[in-house]
């Protein structure tokens, strides 16, 4: 997005009232959690809290519409940022012994690093990645980010002091009412008044009547109009005597040279949690936003755009922020469309800054408790607790659960490695649960497609069992190779032939390759052939587990490396290799065509008569003898060689149906029907046909009508086998 294109006057009205509303959400909200994570260093901070929020919400609006380009977007600081920060600067006091004054330039190298790491994000492509965190992680960190904004929040609302919680919220004596009646009434409005007024957001509403609430309060409780060491508001925000964000930025930055390295571990690890948060915040806002404006973000553009954000919030001692579905929806429904309403909140933000600053120092903290609680309470999310009551989904609602007791009970930075940790664990489970073998079946139940003669049907289902299929679908990894070697191993020493199809293989790994070696070696101890099919290269979705063969020694370890590019091509090199063992002495003279099958009881007169409207055609090895679409109606027999007949496929491959052999005929549909052609026929190697068109077969029907009963009769008997033996190939698939 470029300078001409901000104050072009398209839209410009609906994106500067979005950039408005957006801002009046968006700033408060920021003020409340800068007031989150400066809480830890006591009372005295809290106009730190405020300016960082107020800050980060000028950097991110300022620069990330300008990069990411996202249209109607809308970063801001937000609550994973908060809870994240505020646990970092709790840990880091408790633990580091950091004096407070020194955490503002340590949470701005944190926050510089976690903006570096949406930018290298962004360059490695991680958008696509980022959004596959499962779900369960996400809904249970943000419901713990929620607890834990509640629980800071609470004593802030009643007015009690943080370290005796728990025992001051039995005792209303020690409640500060004021405060309390603040912030009721603020939760209250922002509940309620959304029914009542819709243009107006709730966010603002009540912190409007909590504003009201105080002043009306002050009535009675003179102490509440006092600003100086009155804890009921946010005070004066200032750092030292200056308001000006340059001053700000040069004190911030003078406190760096002081900075210890050795926290640098820390800081690195709670930057790296910072930038996964904040990039799923956005994406997930961002893919909501696609649906509102049928369009399609760009994933690593916006966190691109994202990081640089941060990077500015980093130098100005800004908070961080990310694209928040709140403002987001607020500008949307106010008119905002282009990426420059985000930039104008950035800009309304920085004329408040400076207009009504002091009138920020009297904002009750006990109503920006009150935004904030709600907001903590529609963070959490109720609906996953019915996944308790399945027995399918209880799991997932343990992975809730225990990252939301971690986020509690530890810190936000253990929720997230344990919830991670969870994830992989039950991924690994299912995986393993899940079988590898799609099917298993021996050769005397699947054959491949080239058609065979009663004869050689009958012996290769007498001899199929020498023969052993596995098709093998998923990941073959090493939570599931000890399943699949457990299952295949008892098989190898009863077979002669083993055959793995890949088709529906994603990937493998080196324990996967090992277990192959294994197998390969026990199969060739055994005297036997073992084969490898349909091994993906190029397939979409799916590691190039050819390559990954090649790279590991897998084919070298394989004394006889035999491997082809369909299952089918490998059912057909076994089914030729028991028939040559087994099976008559296969003679390679081209047939006449009395010699073919249909043909070798007819009355020789006939044949001859019919042969007279036949021509001869030669084809090589991969010419089309025809294609699908074509309009011919002639039917073929073949003298020497095989024909393979193929179906075009959407993604440009082809799915063989069939393979005819010497002596079979094909065509007959388009010679039956005269319709167009359903499929391609393609020569395996040199191929030698006779060709019959349905012309001609008319004109010798016309003056010898045996010739249609004895050709009809014939191709009626071969169509009859034809049906037969895919019945038990269907049979076989279904069982």
């Amino acid at each position: 997005m470029n300078i001409k294109s901000i104050f072009s006057s398209q839209g410009l009205v609906g994106d500067l009232l979005g950039g408005l509303s957006s801002m009046l959400v968006a700033l408060p909200a920021a003020i409340a959690f800068g007031l989150v994570i400066y809480a830890p260093l006591g009372s005295d901070y809290t106009s730190f809290g405020a300016l960082a929020g107020i800050l980060g919400t000028i950097a991110l609006g300022l620069v990330t519409p300008l990069v990411g380009g996202t249209a109607g977007l809308i970063s801001a600081p937000c609550a994973p940022a908060a809870a994240v920060l505020a646990a970092f600067v709790a840990n880091f006091i408790k633990t580091a012994g950091v004096l407070p004054e020194m955490v503002p330039a340590y949470m701005a190298i944190v926050i510089l690093f976690a903006g570096l790491l949406q930018v290298l994000f962004s360059i490695l492509g991680g958008g696509k990645f980022i959004k596959y965190i499962p779900y369960s992680v996400v809904t249970g960190y943000l419901s713990g980010v929620g607890v834990l904004i509640f629980l800071g929040q609470l004593p802030k609302l009643l007015g009690i002091s943080k370290d005796h919680i728990f025992s001051s919220i039995t005792n209303p004596s020690v409640w500060n009412l004021p405060g309390l009646i603040v912030g009721v009434v603020t939760m209250l409005t922002m509940l309620f008044a959304p029914k009542f007024i819709k243009k107006i957001p709730a966010a603002i509403l009540a912190l409007i009547a909590g504003i009201l609430t105080y002043g009306v309060l002050s009535l009675w409780w003179p102490t509440l109009r006092v600003l100086e060491g009155n804890a009921l508001v946010v005070g004066p925000i200032k750092i030292g005597e200056s308001t000006s964000i340059v001053t700000i930025a040069i004190l911030g930055f003078s406190k760096l040279k002081l900075i210890e390295f050795s926290h640098l571990p820390l800081l690195i690890y709670t930057a790296l949690t910072l930038a996964v948060l904040l990039s799923i915040d956005t994406l997930k806002t961002c893919v909501v936003l696609d649906v509102l404006t049928r369009s399609r973000h760009n994933s690593n553009r916006e966190l691109f755009g994202q990081g640089m954000g941060n990077l500015m919030a980093s130098v100005l001692f800004g908070m961080p922020g990310a694209g928040t579905s709140g403002a987001t929806l607020v500008n949307i429904n106010s008119g905002g469309k282009a990426p420059r309403a985000g930039f104008f909140l950035g800009l309304f933000a920085l004329i408040g800054f400076y207009l009504f600053l002091p009138l920020i120092a009297w904002v009750p903290v006990a109503a920006l408790a009150g935004i904030l609680i709600v907001i903590a309470f529609r963070m959490v999310d109720f609906k996953s607790i019915h996944l308790v009551t399945q027995r399918s989904t209880m799991l997932d609602f343990f992975v809730i659960i225990t990252v939301v007791i971690t986020a509690v009970s530890t810190n936000l930075i253990a929720a997230s490695g344990v919830g991670v940790a969870l994830s992989i664990l039950l991924f690994v489970r299912d995986q393993i649960h899940g079988t590898i073998i799609r099917r298993k079946s021996l050769g005397n139940t699947t054959f491949s497609k080239k058609q065979r003669s009663s004869d050689e049907f009958k012996l290769l289902h007498e001899k199929g069992e020498r023969t052993a299929i596995f098709e093998l679908q998923g990941s073959l990894f090493f939570g599931t190779t000890d399943q699949f070697y457990t299952e295949i191993r008892p098989i190898i020493p009863k077979v002669k032939y083993v055959i793995l199809d890949f088709d529906r293989v994603r990937s493998v790994d080196y324990t996967a390759c090992n277990i192959l070696k294994q197998m390969a070696a026990q199969v060739e101890e055994n005297g036997g052939t073992f084969i490898l099919s349909s091994i993906p290269e190029n397939k979409v979705g799916c590691q190039n587990i050819r390559r990954y063969f090649t790279e590991v020694g897998l084919f070298h370890v394989i004394k006889n490396k035999i491997d082809f590019v369909t299952l089918d091509e490998a059912l057909e090199f076994v089914e030729g290799e028991i028939l040559k063992e087994f099976g008559p002495a296969i003679e390679e003279k081209v047939l006449e065509l009395h010699e073919i099958k249909i043909f070798r009881t007819v009355d020789r007169s006939i044949v001859e008569e019919l042969r007279k409207a036949m021509r001869e055609a030669h084809y090589s090895d991969g010419n089309y003898i025809f294609k699908s679409g074509d309009h011919c109606d002639e039917i073929y027999f073949i003298r020497h060689g095989n024909v393979r007949i193929q179906i075009p496929m959407p993604d440009g491959g082809f799915h063989t149906l069939s393979t005819f052999k010497k002596g079979d005929f094909f065509g007959d549909m388009a010679f039956l029907d005269h319709a167009n052609r359903s499929a391609n026929a393609v020569a395996s190697g040199d191929v030698l046909l006779y060709v019959l068109s349905r012309s001609e077969f008319d004109k010798c029907v016309a003056h010898r009508q045996d010739i249609a009963a004895m050709l009809f009769e014939g191709l009626s008997r071969a169509i009859s086998h034809r049906l037969r033996q895919t019945n038990i190939e269907l049979r076989s698939l279904r069982q």
